[in-house]
């Protein structure tokens, strides 16, 4: 089995610790053997490919914990056009876009079936290892209901392998959850309140009761041990879901101290997605391409978020690393970076954020989200240091070498080493 060595680079491991000048990692195919200096790691008598990091910063792969592979939110005439097998040529360009960021691993809130997810692990296309929930589970009327007053449902119908997700009641409830089990679902996302880019609710409405949601909970748990997400913008919503033993809320715009302290007590995940309001009001302003009602909204709530997420970051809330990609470009995830120190965070902590915080919120803290012997070889290496300056991330070009299970996904190292001979 082939071996590659990283080295001549400063190590960043995702554990949150000091980083390790003359760093190096070993890696055995898939899976990373061993991690450390340089000169501590013993390569004698191995057929060894070495990786010059050429004094740039050696990195876990990225995750990005919530993601929407199958579209870019664009203007409502373009949705209504385009045809419905478009989303699965688009998606393609899509993943590169994500790899090409450093993000190896993500959670699909919604839009990727099992199909997509089998295509990458099959290596028919290039893309992140996922999980996916297929179909968000929501209210006639709710977040994810696509319906517009003109009577015109904009709303992509369920299809074989993506159901509907549009249910109402406990019994409804919990045949959506069963039928989107069925489909291949690795959690179940749920929208707990209203959003900002739905036409007909506001985020503060609640949509499901308690009740509802633990039903969810428990469809999820008792038959596949699998976990819930939940779009939680209101405070009421959010602590319906934290009550109801939800595993993430996702946004959290909303928060008020009671729900904070439910969230600590609890142990539930908070993912900011504080790149989504700005992404809106910014395409509103490029080019027009958000709807009115969403803008406004927008508008209303950005100030409350950064503020909520601000008092959760304090009172030790566990904050995982998630953009909304969809909503905005998908290749712009790490402009989160930015953001999250923006509200208070270092840069180490969003570092830990985005690999071992979001493999724990993704169960998978065993396989992904830091450097160290018997995970999968999922690296990247920077050119600048991100702990000096994290929004360098944002540029990708800055991302220098993408390795997923032990394989390149990008290497722009050889290219500049090539120019330079």
């Amino acid at each position: 089995m082939s071996y590659k060595l990283i080295k001549n680079g400063t190590l960043i491991d995702g554990n949150g610790g000091e980083p390790v000048k003359g760093g190096a990692v070993l890696l055995k195919g898939q899976v990373i053997e061993a991690v450390g200096k340089e000169n501590e790691l013993d390569v004698s008598g191995l057929d060894v490919e070495v990786v010059d990091a050429q004094g740039g910063y050696i990195l876990p792969g990225l995750i990005d914990t919530h993601v929407h592979l199958m579209f870019e939110v664009g203007k409502v005439e373009e949705k209504l056009t385009t045809p419905f097998s478009y989303q699965f040529y688009k998606a393609i360009d899509h993943m590169k876009k994500t790899l090409d960021a450093g993000v190896t691993t993500v959670r699909d809130a919604g839009g990727a079936d099992a199909g997509v997810k089998q295509a990458v692990e099959n290596k028919v296309v290039a893309g992140p290892r996922m999980q996916i929930s297929i179909t968000p589970l929501t209210t006639t009327g709710g977040h994810g209901d696509q319906w517009m007053r003109s009577g015109v449902d904009i709303t992509l119908h369920g299809y074989p392998g993506s159901p509907a997700g549009v249910c109402d009641g406990v019994e409804q409830v919990r045949q959506k959850a069963r039928e989107v089990l069925r489909a291949g679902a690795d959690i179940i996302k749920v929208h707990a309140t209203g959003g900002v880019l739905s036409p007909t609710d506001h985020p503060e409405f609640t949509q499901y009761s308690q009740e509802e949601l633990e039903v969810i909970v428990q469809e999820a748990k008792y038959r596949r041990g699998l976990k819930v997400m939940a779009h939680a913008q209101g405070a009421e919503g959010i602590k319906n879901a934290v009550r109801a033993g939800i595993h993430s809320i996702e946004h959290g715009i909303f928060l008020d101290d009671e729900a904070i302290e439910l969230m600590v007590e609890k142990g539930t995940y908070l993912v900011p997605t504080l790149l989504a309001p700005v992404s809106v009001l910014e395409a509103a302003e490029r080019d027009g391409s958000m709807p009115e009602y969403g803008v406004q909204k927008c508008r209303e709530v950005i100030h409350f978020h950064k503020e909520s997420i601000a008092r959760a970051y304090k009172a030790g809330v566990k904050i995982a690393m998630g953009t909304d990609a969809g909503v905005m470009a998908h290749g712009t995830n790490l402009r989160e970076l930015g953001l999250m120190c923006g509200i208070g965070m270092t840069p180490m902590e969003a570092l830990v954020a985005t690999t071992k915080t979001a493999a724990e919120c993704l169960g998978w803290e065993d396989k992904v989200g830091t450097l160290e012997a018997g995970k999968l070889a999922d690296v990247v290496i920077t050119k600048t240091n991100p702990l000096a300056d994290i929004t360098s991330l944002e540029d990708t070009r800055n991302i220098a070498v993408v390795l997923k299970d032990g394989e390149y996904v990008k290497n722009t190292l050889k290219k500049e080493a090539a120019l330079l001979v």
